[in-house]
């Protein structure tokens, strides 16, 4: 099958030989805000928009070493109950001819989750034996300042797909999709699987971790870690008339950080796993079914999806997101180039 192909060439991206574990849950839509605690932290709103899923302890502050997920949490929108970690992405936007924007909505996974609202679709991949984030880990991948292919081809890992159907694997690509995607743009972002064993966050929250040479991690970054990976169904079905589009015929989505062409794509992630769950769930080398909602970890205790769809977070920033937008929210914070 071509899902099982491109899904063992993504655990192959961690250190090994054979693959361990495929931990896959649903995580639904906890919010969509303008706000950015891993490189924006205190600043409210911040630059550009955010899809948010997962603990609703996300907040506009989350020192390490005095924000725990894990315990300040009451609730998650992702399926396992132990899991109150953060991921988020920037938001898509349609741009019209009129130059007017629209919020692209999230959607559930068409292999197993569409019930969920919106989110996205989270993996923990291993190839052998790995070691659990420790708590205050956090890191991001990938680069909103760029805006070529060859840049964007530094992190070979975050990709597009444009869905004839939820079943489509193929014609991976590092920009946006060129034509009308029948059953939405797929978007992929994978995160190193090496971490140097000392720092739960760097500067650039990039340096302490890294990818493997091959199958085996750098001797700069010994510990092999899980890889965390996810799938952000994108409903650009209701923009696929192409008498909206540009004149010239140029693709017309746009990120919220202003780049219309794909290659800043990004992603960030904050640990938030509650004692030693997600260390069980790669020992155990849980292997969650790829076509149903069905985890299949029996170490981990789940919520259904309409469960996960239950908690949410108020927006902390009260501006118009919703309707046919002027300019993009933060456009004037951004550096539009």
């Amino acid at each position: 099958m071509q899902w099982t192909a491109a899904l063992l060439a993504a655990a192959a991206l961690a250190p090994g030989v054979n693959s361990a574990a495929t931990l896959r849950f649903s995580c639904a839509q906890l919010v969509v805000d303008r706000l950015d605690p891993l490189v924006n932290p205190g600043m409210i709103p911040s630059p550009h928009l955010h899809q948010v899923v997962g603990g609703n302890a996300f907040n506009v502050t989350m020192d390490h070493e005095l924000h725990d997920q894990a315990t300040t949490a009451t609730c998650t929108s992702c399926m396992p109950t132990e899991d109150f970690s953060n991921y988020w992405t920037a938001v898509l936007f349609f741009r019209a001819r009129n130059g007017t924007y629209k919020r692209v909505n999230t959607m559930g996974n068409g292999l197993g989750y569409t019930a969920s609202n919106g989110g996205q679709t989270v993996y923990y991949l291993s190839s052998g034996k790995v070691t659990a984030f420790r708590p205050g880990f956090r890191m991001t991948v990938g680069n909103p300042a760029f805006r070529t292919e060859a840049q964007a081809r530094q992190n070979p890992s975050l990709q597009f797909t444009c869905l004839d159907s939820p079943m489509t694997r193929t014609g991976y690509r590092y920009d946006f999709p060129t034509t009308p995607c029948k059953a939405g743009i797929m978007v992929t972002v994978r995160f190193p699987t090496c971490w140097d064993g000392k720092n739960v966050d760097s500067p650039d929250h990039q340096s302490h971790v890294a990818y493997p040479n091959g199958n085996s991690c750098p001797a700069s970054h010994p510990v092999a870690i899980p890889q965390v990976f996810y799938e952000t169904y994108w409903d650009t079905r209701p923009f696929n008339d192409q008498s909206l589009w540009p004149e010239d015929g140029s693709q017309p989505f746009v990120w919220s950080f202003g780049d219309p062409t794909g290659y800043g794509n990004h992603g960030d992630y904050m640990f938030g796993w509650k004692g030693d769950a997600l260390q069980r769930a790669m020992d155990a080398n849980c292997q969650s079914d790829l076509f149903s909602d069905n985890v299949n970890c029996p170490t981990l205790k789940l919520q259904s999806i309409p469960d996960t769809n239950k908690c949410t977070l108020p927006r902390r920033v009260h501006e118009d997101i919703d309707g046919w937008l002027k300019e993009l929210p933060g456009a004037s914070m951004q550096n539009m180039s």
